[in-house]
């Protein structure tokens, strides 16, 4: 009796852990249900949630919408790829070897200092419009993040453990394998999960400004024809998307850190 009332209790606090982060959300659609239907916001400030629905059926049947969808993620993972494997790259380097960090790191923080955003009209004109140029754009904006919080992880990794391995025979590879990344690994998923952010916030703007195709350019053509569902559509889209990609982050720091859970 006693092992089923903890295990009902148990089955309750995870169905309570997952509802939590979602009341905030759905309580935000109720007020811009009440809002909208009300009058209280005119619709052509902002459309009601059944106008952003019916656009989602729409774009969804004539294909538009899963097209969009699939371009833009394309362009968010090439991108996040290429650009945190380079960070990645680089703060392992700098990380375990002195002379490297000596040579490059002071090199690194000053681009990391350029507002990446700052370089689109630049990439533009090396570029165009074609894909090249918001990937490279992504890769830049999710290096750093990347690069910075692997640097710090290694850095950080307790001397003593790494003597102790050093005691017990390891070195090279199996002491970076065995005590190295695993005491690094934290900072370096917080990096990522950050990167992740930059990510769709810099496939965004590049969308917006330079795209013929893509979430963000679905939106700046509906912006045209003052279709705000559309726009508003888009708007969420990018937001389930950014949740979907933390959601998969924090999937990867419970597998590897199951003893850092909260």
């Amino acid at each position: 009796m006693g092992k089923n009332l903890k295990s009902v209790v148990n089955e309750m606090a995870k169905t309570l852990r997952t509802i939590i982060p979602w009341i905030i959300p759905v309580i935000l659609m109720i007020l811009w249900q009440i809002l909208t239907t009300g009058g209280i916001i005119p619709a052509n400030v902002f459309p009601r949630p059944i106008d952003v629905i019916q656009a989602c059926v729409d774009l969804t049947r004539n294909g538009q919408l899963g097209s969009n969808i699939a371009i833009s993620a394309e362009r968010a993972l090439a991108g996040f790829l290429i650009g945190g494997g380079l960070g990645f790259i680089l703060g392992l380097l700098n990380g375990l070897f002195t002379l490297f960090y000596r040579f490059t790191d002071t090199s690194i923080q000053m681009i990391r200092n350029i507002p990446h955003l700052a370089l689109l009209p630049l990439v533009i004109v090396w570029f165009g419009v074609g894909e090249s140029g918001k990937v490279f754009l992504v890769a830049l904006g999710v290096l750093f993040p990347v690069y910075i919080n692997t640097l710090h992880g290694i850095r950080s990794v307790d001397k003593r453990l790494i003597e102790m391995g050093r005691v017990y025979g390891l070195k090279g590879f199996s002491l970076f394998t065995s005590i190295i990344l695993p005491g690094a690994l934290s900072s370096i998923l917080i990096g990522i999960r950050y990167a992740l952010g930059v990510m769709w916030l810099t496939l965004i703007v590049a969308e917006t400004v330079a795209a013929n195709s893509g979430i963000g350019y679905m939106a700046m053509n509906a912006r045209d024809f003052m279709q705000m569902n559309i726009i508003v559509l888009s708007i969420i889209i990018y937001a389930l998307l950014g949740k979907i990609s933390d959601m998969i982050a924090k999937f990867f720091e419970h597998l590897f850190l199951k003893w850092d859970r909260p």
